[in-house]
């Protein structure tokens, strides 16, 4: 076995171990309840609060989609780039969506929150990890392609089981 393929099988093991933590934790903490303001008692209030924790999970949800890899490669692949300027843009998109996004937290759960930071750090380790793995004269798809790979390799997505938690803590809210 050679170490590319072994790189991939422990990245892959990396990566489901992460989103098994993080399940894992959601699942023993008790059940998140709809955020609420300490002071939010009429159901006006209420009324209020509601959309922004509804806009809140839709952006997270948003994110979480755009910073999947196969989703992320696809808007910032351009011919020609070798693999060290894909890494670089590639994490630099994760992280400046993220920095767009942080203030969602406070309309979120913090499990949802947790999942949706840990996906980030997980992605962007991955990024680096392969192109560690790839020689200096490497090229922008070789990056690409062992990215995707891996992720192919990890079976379950990580943005996808994400994505469920977040859906389905925005259906609790609306009950």
């Amino acid at each position: 076995m050679d170490t590319q393929k072994l790189l991939y099988i422990v990245l892959a093991a990396g990566a489901i171990w992460m989103v098994y933590s993080t399940v894992k934790d959601m699942i023993k903490k008790k059940p998140a309840q709809p955020l609420e303001p300490a002071v939010a008692t009429t159901s006006g209030e209420r009324s209020t609060i509601l959309p922004l924790q509804l806009q809140a999970y839709e952006r997270m949800a948003l994110y979480v989609d755009r910073i999947a890899p196969q989703n992320l490669i696809g808007r910032i692949y351009q011919p020609g780039m070798s693999a060290v300027d894909m890494q670089m843009a590639l994490v630099h998109h994760i992280k400046a969506e993220y920095e767009h996004n942080v203030t969602q937290q406070i309309y979120v759960s913090s499990q949802a929150w947790d999942a949706v930071k840990t996906l980030k750090d997980q992605t962007i380790t991955v990024i680096n990890q392969v192109a560690i793995g790839l020689g200096p004269e490497a090229q922008a798809m070789d990056l690409n392609k062992h990215i995707l790979e891996v992720f192919v390799e990890a079976g379950a997505s990580p943005s996808e089981l994400v994505a469920q938690i977040i859906n389905a803590e925005a259906k609790k809210i609306m009950k």
